[in-house]
């Protein structure tokens, strides 16, 4: 097992179409990018943000999720498939979101929007599937007993590989 603590990473934000493209990866991302490859099942822990995920993952998984790493363009293939190949297929993932609201109503009245969008246009557009989700609702009231409870569950999936 690899762990990453991304807020201890110091990395620039992508500006530009050109820059993702053509830019060389920070150095400070090379090691998880390398990570991700290793990998074969994937787990992003974090909270609810002004309804999506915090602005540094967005911004670490532009970085990471490269052309030529997480998808891979072939011009002969553009006509047929103008997506590219998927670079990170064959890996699942297990998204674990925290939050203030009751999860129920972030899944039934927002519909989960953002994290939808996180698994259909960023995890499955590189190939990563399947992907499952553990929404942590209420979290502030939690208490001890709570938290002990959902490490206990979350402990039960990590040992299940789900």
């Amino acid at each position: 097992m690899r762990q990453l603590e991304l807020a201890r990473l110091d990395f620039p934000l992508l500006r530009s179409q050109q820059e993702w493209e053509h830019g060389a990866l920070p150095a400070a991302l090379q090691g998880p990018q390398a990570d991700i490859a290793w990998a074969q099942h994937l787990v992003l822990f974090f909270p609810l943000w002004l309804g999506d995920m915090p602005a540094l993952l967005k911004g670490f998984l532009e970085q990471v999720a490269r052309p030529g790493f997480a998808f891979k363009a072939d011009p002969a293939e553009r006509a047929s498939n103008p997506f590219g190949r998927k670079g990170l297929a064959g890996r699942s993932a297990r998204l674990v979101v925290t939050m203030g609201m009751p999860a129920l109503v972030y899944r039934w009245y927002f519909r989960a929007h953002s994290l939808k969008s996180l698994e259909r246009n960023v995890l499955g557009f590189v190939g990563i599937a399947p992907v499952n989700e553990t929404l942590v609702g209420m979290v502030e009231q939690l208490g001890e007993a709570g938290v002990r409870k959902w490490e206990v569950r979350l402990r039960a999936l990590g040992r299940a590989a789900s």
